[in-house]
This record gives structure tokens, C-alpha cells and sequence, in this order.
């Protein structure tokens, strides 16, 4: 007999990608791990992929079901183009006589009978194949077996020992539905994985996944965001900046535009996050994408994330104002995501974005932050998830530009969320009224990597490109959106019209 192993490190992997960062490594080797969920939130997609990534690495694997049967699951693992050469599936289903009186029980209760076949063809099976890894699908039918609490706890806890002794890791899926609850399978298991969905309001649910228990084991807490593709489950681990926090010397990034850098006390520092706001028309857009085709041109990386603009509307409209970047997406400098924010989940898109980082992006530009807003389910974490993402793309040097909508033309605006404490760099547009023509005014607010002006300048969008213009030195009041002229006189300044 081979003894258990000891070792609590020694991990293996779920075959889930994300989940074993979760775990913290793995899943430790000869250990019984519960997994539950409501019906239909993947149970059976991750324990094939975890049957699986061990048959890839040569593994003996079996799933022992006594519910679906074998036509069904290789029906659930085609549909993800799973291959299972390697797995044996073993059914423990009832026959099609049950239903036949003269097969029924008389003196004897069902239960201690099928019970007992149960258990006996389980075990018969595990010394047969000599597993590995086992999956048992579902408790919910030992449970109505035993008859009672005590008969299937220790029932489970005898599992436990048989597949440990036999150097085996056993995944137990449970779905939830029986009456007495899960808490005898939870305080036996060593660890417990729990899969979660949440309807929304419009579009496809959220899915959640947490580890509710790990013994011995530093794994990632809280929910996680997870998808079902073709392909099977998807995980995707919350980002904490905090884990890969750096000390190194940034440089500048320059617009391309010198009235522009100038305004910018030399350009934007990598690694900072910029707000761009203003009302919409104002070219907030096309001021990121200013960065963005600056970057390019230099022969590095950049990222754009759209959640209003189509790319093809962004092409065409970049091509007419002179700053075409068609050419840098077809030799994949620029890449660019179209975000449907009713189909992703928050978890999803930091993903994106922070992969898109990590793949040596150096400007990243998320269009819009109402879009973002709209891709959360619940707008209270908007702002959390927002600053692990911005510290994430900081500390690896990314300049991060933020797109935020103000509602109206002129006078006081505000956005659907207030980030500007967040972001290292503020930039603001705003319409104003002169001689009545309707203007436009860029400033920087706020920029913490460097000094900058303060002062005011036209800004205006042409078929050659930006163009930021001189100094609005003789108006007054331009952020009300209806200024006044002013004059110098002894150092002062006197109203001596008023433009509307």
C-alpha cells in the first residue's frame, strides 16, 4: 500500500485556467475536495477538465456518475472539444427494470440494498482502475441513499480514507438539491470549491467562483468572476496591485503635438492614469487617440478598449481627421477590443485588459467609463475594481487613459462616477460660447509626475489632426460655457464686454 502523501505542497493542477491561482498553486495531491453548485453552473465541465489535464500528464482518471450517463458527458465534452482518450467513465445508474414490481423490495429497505450495491461497485471500480484522480457525480444520490445524516457522513468520511490510502485525488460534485444541505461534506472535505451565477438585469448572468475552504492553504479569497466557453470553464483571479508593487525610474510620453506637451509641462508620465473628461463631441477620443498614435509610430504597443465606438467607426473616423491607424492595427502594434458590456463581466475585462499589459501594451485606452460602469453589476465595486486596475497597469509602466462622459453642453457637469481622485492626470474639455461661434478649451486640472501650466488654450479638431491652440488669455468665465472678454489694465483685468 502506497502511503498518503504528506506533503502539503505537492500540487497538482485543476486543468482550469485561473482556478489554480486561486487555490494558491493547485490542488494538493490525495486530498477529497467538494465541489458544488446550483444545476448548470459548470460542475461537470471542471471536473472533466480536471480528468482531463490528468490524463494529458498520463494519469489514470475515472468519473464514476450516478446521474448522467456516459452518452451524456462525452455529448457535454464534444461540445467543448474536450478529447477523452484516457478517461474512463463508469455509470452507476439504475436499470431500466426499477420500475418493475417484481423488482422491487419487499421485505428489505430500499435504501440499505441499492446503498450497499452502490458503494460496493464504487470500490470495485477503484481498485480496478487504480485512479489517480476520481470524480463521484453527485453526492445528492448517496445522500438519498444512506437514509440518514449520520450513515452519510460517515459513508463520506470512509471515502475519504480508501482514496486516500490509495494515493488518489477525489473531486466530489454535489448540485445542491438535497433537503439536508452540504455542511457534512464541507467540515470532511479538505478543500471547497463553490460555483455561483447571479441573474442581472439584461444580458447573460454573472458567474461567481470562490473557495470557501483550503486547509494548510494561502488561496486567493473572495469571488471570482468565471465564464463557460466553447473550450470549457474560465477563470479569471480578482487583480491585486499589491502583489507586484516596483520601484523604478518612468519617463515621459510625448502627444506628438508641441503646444500640446507644453501644456503638459513635457507629456504624460508611463505608468500614471489620465482622465479625459468633458461633454460629448468635445474630442476626448481623439485626444487618447492622439497617445495612442504617437506610441505606435515609435514602434511600440498600445491598446484600445471600446465600449460605444464600433472599430469600424473609429477606423474611418481616424483616417478623416488625418491620424489614421488602420495601418498599425493590420501589423499589430495597435489592438483594439470591442466590449459588450451586457456579455462580459467586470472580472473578465480587468483580464483583457491587464493581459493586454502583460503582452507589452504601453498605452491602454478604456472608452468609456460610463461603458465600464454599465459592464458592472453593481456599481459600489466599480471603484475598487478601477484602482487595482489602474495600480496593476502602473507598476509595469502603462500609461492608462480614462474616457468620462459629462452630461450636458455647458455650465456645471459631473460623470455617472467621480474617479478624478484616483487618476494621476486630469484633463478637461469644455464648449464655450464667442462671438457666436461655439469654441472648445482643453486644461489640465491636475498632474502629479510633473508641473505644468495652468492656463486655458483653444482646442480644435481638423483633417490634418489636434491642433491646440494659443493661450484664451482675454476671456474670463470659459468654463461656464458663456465667458466674458477682458482686457489687461494696471495689472488687472477689467469686463469690458460680455460675449454671448
Amino acid at each position: 500500500m502506497i502511503p498518503q502523501n504528506t506533503v502539503s505542497t505537492a500540487f497538482i493542477s485543476s486543468g482550469i485556467p485561473g482556478l489554480d491561482n486561486v487555490l494558491g498553486g493547485g490542488l494538493t495531491k490525495e486530498r477529497l475536495y467538494l465541489l458544488e453548485g446550483d444545476p448548470g453552473s459548470g460542475k461537470t465541465t471542471l471536473a472533466l477538465q480536471f480528468l482531463i489535464e490528468g490524463a494529458a500528464r498520463g494519469e489514470n482518471v475515472l468519473y464514476i456518475t450516478l446521474a448522467e450517463n456516459n452518452i451524456e458527458l462525452r455529448a457535454v465534452a464534444a461540445a467543448h472539444g474536450f478529447s477523452m482518450d484516457g478517461v474512463t467513465v463508469h455509470e452507476v445508474i439504475p436499470e431500466e427494470n426499477f420500475s418493475n414490481p417484481e423488482e422491487q423490495y419487499t421485505v428489505l429497505d430500499p435504501s440499505e440494498v441499492e446503498f450497499d450495491e452502490t458503494n460496493n461497485i464504487i470500490l470495485e471500480m477503484i481498485e480496478k482502475i487504480r485512479p489517480a484522480r476520481v470524480v463521484l457525480d453527485s453526492l445528492s444520490e448517496l445522500q438519498l441513499l444512506s437514509g440518514s445524516a449520520l450513515r452519510y457522513r460517515r459513508h463520506v468520511l470512509g471515502l475519504k480514507q480508501y482514496f486516500a490510502k490509495r494515493s488518489c485525488t477525489a473531486l466530489l460534485l454535489d448540485d445542491k438539491t438535497s433537503v439536508r444541505g452540504d455542511q457534512q461534506v464541507r467540515s470532511i472535505a479538505h478543500g471547497v470549491i463553490s460555483l455561483q451565477s447571479y441573474d442581472s438585469d439584461y444580458g447573460a448572468e454573472r458567474r461567481i467562483v470562490r473557495v470557501l475552504k483550503y486547509r494548510g492553504i494561502a488561496f486567493r479569497r473572495g469571488p471570482h468572476d468565471y465564464a463557460i466557453i466553447t473550450g470549457g470553464i474560465v477563470v479569471y483571479p480578482k487583480i491585486v496591485a499589491a502583489e507586484s508593487r516596483e520601484l523604478i525610474e518612468r519617463g515621459q510620453i510625448k502627444s506628438g503635438l508641441d503646444s500640446f506637451d507644453k501644456l503638459l509641462g513635457g507629456g504624460i508620465e508611463e505608468g500614471s492614469s489620465t482622465l479625459i473628461s468633458g461633454p460629448p463631441g468635445t474630442g476626448k477620443s481623439t485626444l487618447a487617440l492622439q497617445f495612442v498614435r504617437s506610441i505606435v509610430q515609435n514602434g511600440e504597443k498600445a491598446s484600445m478598449f471600446l465600449f460605444e465606438e464600433s472599430f469600424n467607426t473609429l477606423l474611418n473616423r481616424s483616417k478623416g481627421i488625418g491620424m489614421d491607424v488602420r495601418p498599425y492595427f493590420d501589423s499589430g502594434l495597435l489592438s483594439v477590443h470591442q466590449i459588450d458590456p451586457a456579455e462580459m463581466s467586470p472580472g473578465e475585462f480587468t483580464h483583457a485588459v491587464c493581459a493586454s499589459a502583460d503582452q507589452g501594451a504601453k498605452v491602454i485606452v478604456i472608452d468609456s467609463l460610463t461603458g465600464y460602469l454599465n459592464a458592472m453589476p453593481d456599481a459600489k465595486f466599480l471603484t475598487t475594481h478601477l484602482h487595482e486596475l489602474l495600480k496593476y497597469l502602473g507598476q509595469r509602466g502603462v500609461a492608462t487613459f480614462l474616457i468620462g462622459i459629462q452630461p450636458g453642453i455647458v455650465g456645471a457637469m459631473t460623470t455617472g462616477i467621480d474617479v478624478s481622485y484616483m487618476a494621476d492626470n486630469v484633463l478637461v474639455l469644455r464648449y464655450f460660447e464667442a462671438r457666436g461661434q461655439v469654441e472648445k478649451a482643453i486644461s489640465v486640472f491636475k498632474k502629479r509626475g510633473s508641473v505644468h501650466e495652468t492656463t486655458l488654450r483653444r482646442f480644435n479638431i481638423t483633417s490634418q489632426g489636434i491642433d491646440v491652440g494659443s493661450v484664451l488669455a482675454n476671456f474670463q468665465g470659459v468654463l461656464t460655457g458663456v465667458p466674458t472678454l477682458v482686457e489687461p489694465h494696471d495689472n488687472t483685468f477689467s469686463t469690458i464686454e460680455t460675449v454671448a
